[in-house]
């Protein structure tokens, strides 16, 4: 339906400006063909000659190409080379007047606008499969759309900038991921994007303007009031706003979700690293987890939401806290150990015992006023444990030399969560699983040396972190075993071309149709229809459990170690005689 609005709109633009061109030429021709038709030529054997329609039709046309074919079928007189004079400079100007015409149709922005939404109207249709939707192609879009691509899930992009959706068609993606340069909060450019269609899985709303988002999350649910929505939010009267908008809404708050992150890292160490780990952060070194202090004072120096949110993540901790800030802070504000007004130097940190303190926040929203105050901190206290905030990713060789204990890189932290929303959603529950009971610290690390054994370090390649539902759509051949007969969850993760070996690919958890989850299920589980696996590997282990569920005789070699006969011939032998007889 989009495609052929668009295409109504070239059709109606291309006509609207090139009429008067057009009708110009065809009345010229049309006086020319006419006048060279009733003009005499010459006179043969006492008899004046005229040229028919067709010829002079045909000499009109090799003239306005500057061919010249000469006089044909015959020489013309004095009176048909006169008009053949007018005919040819009033041609010459009607053409000259009509490529002017052709060169500011092709200069018009709403015909190259008309043109791109058709094109992207096909490209979007032509996408076979589930996929996304990413409106805003900043950084967090940018960051978002690259992981999707390396999971090889498509998405379809939507920006209000021109730079941005050029920069998209360099990218070099392994699936596709069309682009339109328009404002997504107009409903029918999310039509466009095929937010209709029942393959459309979920709506991502990052863009920079919290207003925006908002309007792209309430067309989205009016729009399809099935589709997931999910969108990032910095203010929480906009938070509000978004969670009364019905539906499935997932609001992606990058502040108070690096606030979590660091408190979680403090109640389980191998955390931080291994979250890292699994969203694809080469530098996290999984022999080294990040320990942030769990006792003693902290100081905050930016007390805007970053730091309200890491001051309540922290205090929920028994953490002490210290604040420095140009401006002073509400009276009603609770558990604040100092508060220092002013701007971040040595002497306001001196004030906040730095000397003492065991870990600092830089949360300003300036990146060389957050490197700076890492430098005095360290100057001052070369053991504290250092949060530093990121602002623009532009910066990241910085604060990579600078060697924080933490970054906290708002764009990068809302798309990797987003990520894991959109093709993970199981691991909440199995990092739940963890951080609810302090004392499985041990638990995790094995974990983590099972998943590095079984998939590799992620040193070259990031591993592959995926959700796999066990459904007709995903897995005709298991469904159709599963129907009389049970099937275990190792035999599946075997390896078809040598059963004796396992995949690169481990289960960190299932959930059943009925709600029912299992964190790190036994090779002896057996699966159902309308299981929900969390899988974590390799591409390639990945790509054979998929050989192996969507095939009869890799399915029937790996669960019992038989070869199954393909051949009619085979088939009728083995009824006939029995295995024994092979």
């Amino acid at each position: 339906m989009a495609a052929t609005v668009d295409l109504s709109r070239v059709i109606f633009i291309v006509l609207r400006e090139m009429r008067k061109p057009i009708l110009a030429i065809i009345i010229v021709y049309s006086l020319s063909i006419v006048g060279m038709v009733i003009i005499p030529g010459p006179v043969v054997d006492g008899k004046a000659q005229y040229l028919s329609i067709f010829h002079a039709f045909y000499f009109m046309t090799y003239t306005a190409t500057t061919t010249g074919f000469g006089e044909i079928p015959f020489p013309f007189s004095n009176a048909q080379r006169f008009w053949a004079i007018v005919c040819l400079y009033i041609s010459v100007i009607t053409w000259f007047y009509a490529i002017g015409s052709i060169i500011r149709l092709v200069q018009n922005p709403y015909l190259g606008k008309a043109l791109a939404e058709h094109d992207f109207s096909n490209k979007v249709e032509r996408i076979s499969g589930d996929f996304f939707i990413i409106c805003g192609f900043g950084d967090t879009g940018s960051v978002l759309a690259r992981g999707l691509s390396d999971a090889r899930l498509t998405a379809v992009i939507i920006d209000s900038s021109e730079e941005r959706i050029k920069a998209l068609q360099l990218r070099d993606y392994k699936v596709p991921m069309p682009g339109l340069f328009a404002d997504a909060s107009v409903p029918k450019h999310l039509i466009e994007a095929g937010i209709r269609r029942a393959d459309c899985k979920a709506i991502v709303s990052v863009t920079s303007n919290e207003e925006t988002n908002l309007k792209i999350s309430a067309m989205a649910r009016i729009l399809n009031p099935g589709i997931d929505v999910i969108t990032k939010s910095k203010v929480e009267i906009w938070e509000e706003t978004l969670a009364t908008i019905g539906g499935k809404v997932h609001i992606i708050d990058p502040f108070k979700t690096y606030a979590q992150l660091l408190a979680f890292s403090i109640v389980q160490r191998y955390f931080y690293s291994f979250n890292n780990w699994l969203v694809g952060d080469k530098s996290t070194e999984l022999e080294q987890p990040l320990s942030p202090p769990n006792q003693g004072l902290w100081i905050i120096c930016g007390f805007g939401r970053m730091g309200q949110e890491i001051k309540r993540a922290l205090n929920k901790q028994g953490l002490r806290t210290a604040i420095i800030d140009p401006k002073p802070i509400s009276p009603d504000e609770e558990n604040v150990e100092k508060f220092v007004l002013g701007l971040t130097t040595v002497r306001t940190l001196k004030l906040a015992g730095i000397e003492q303190a065991v870990g600092i926040v830089t949360g300003t929203d300036d990146d060389g006023q957050n490197v700076s105050i890492l430098l005095n901190a360290r100057s001052i206290n070369p053991n504290v444990f250092t949060v530093v905030r990121q602002n623009s990713h532009e910066n990241f060789a910085a604060f990579q030399a600078a060697k924080a204990d933490m970054v906290m890189q708002p764009s990068l932290v809302a798309a990797r969560r987003i990520m894991l929303l959109l093709k993970a959603p199981l691991l909440k529950p199995f990092f739940k699983y963890f951080l609810v009971h302090q004392d499985r610290d041990h638990e995790m690390n094995d974990v983590i040396s099972w998943v590095k054994m079984c998939v590799g370090d992620g040193d070259k390649v990031p591993p592959l972190l995926t959700s796999f539902d066990i459904t007709d759509k995903n897995a005709k051949v298991l469904m159709r075993v599963l129907e009389n007969d049970s099937v275990q969850l190792g035999d599946l993760l075997k390896d078809p071309r040598n059963r004796t070996k396992p995949l690169d690919l481990v289960a960190l958890v299932v959930q059943s149709d009925e709600g029912k989850v299992i964190i790190l299920p036994g090779s002896d589980y057996l699966v159902k229809a309308g299981d929900q696996l969390l899988l974590c590997g390799t591409d390639l282990g990945y790509r054979l459990f998929l050989a192996t569920v969507n095939n009869e005789y890799k399915l029937y070699h790996v669960r019992t170690g038989l070869r199954q006969p393909r051949s009619f011939f085979m088939q009728w032998y083995v009824r006939k005689m029995g295995r024994e007889g092979l």
